[in-house]
């Protein structure tokens, strides 16, 4: 009763290549973000020719921590870093609530994947750019 259903499972996770045939195996992964931050910007929504609109804005989160003892209540320096993320929104609805709503200062959530890419500038330079892709963005009160 139970063989079967297990050798259905393992098959989907263990794949066997043939000397005389190649496949093409895909591989699942996973490539999630999650953040926490205040809008730095307020969106802007850009087009190009052919192409679908997108929402922008900046997102800072921040981090902080103690040097020195990390026991609460003891000394030691506080330290912190701001990190500032490019969110772009390409979802119909989503980015259209999101340029209409979204504000500088306004503290959401995130949900997105990271996308790694290169363009040409204004001055013909190749740059690469980091973005997060969203596909939620969440409004949180203050």
């Amino acid at each position: 009763m139970w063989r079967r259903p297990a050798w259905q499972v393992l098959r989907q996770f263990v794949r066997h290549d043939s000397d005389t045939v190649t496949s093409l195996v895909l591989e699942r992964s996973m490539n999630r973000v999650q953040l926490l931050g205040r809008v730095g910007q307020d969106p802007i929504m850009r087009q190009v020719e052919g192409k679908n609109p997108v929402t922008i804005f900046s997102l800072a989160t921040n981090e902080m921590w103690r040097t020195g003892d990390s026991e609460v209540g003891q000394g030691g320096d506080v330290s912190q870093k701001t990190t500032w993320h490019r969110i772009s929104v390409f979802r119909p609805g989503l980015r259209d609530l999101t340029y209409q709503y979204v504000r500088k200062g306004a503290r959401i959530y995130v949900e997105g994947k990271i996308d790694y890419g290169e363009y040409t500038d204004k001055n013909n330079v190749r740059r690469q750019a980091t973005t997060i892709i969203a596909d939620n963005v969440i409004f949180l009160s203050d």
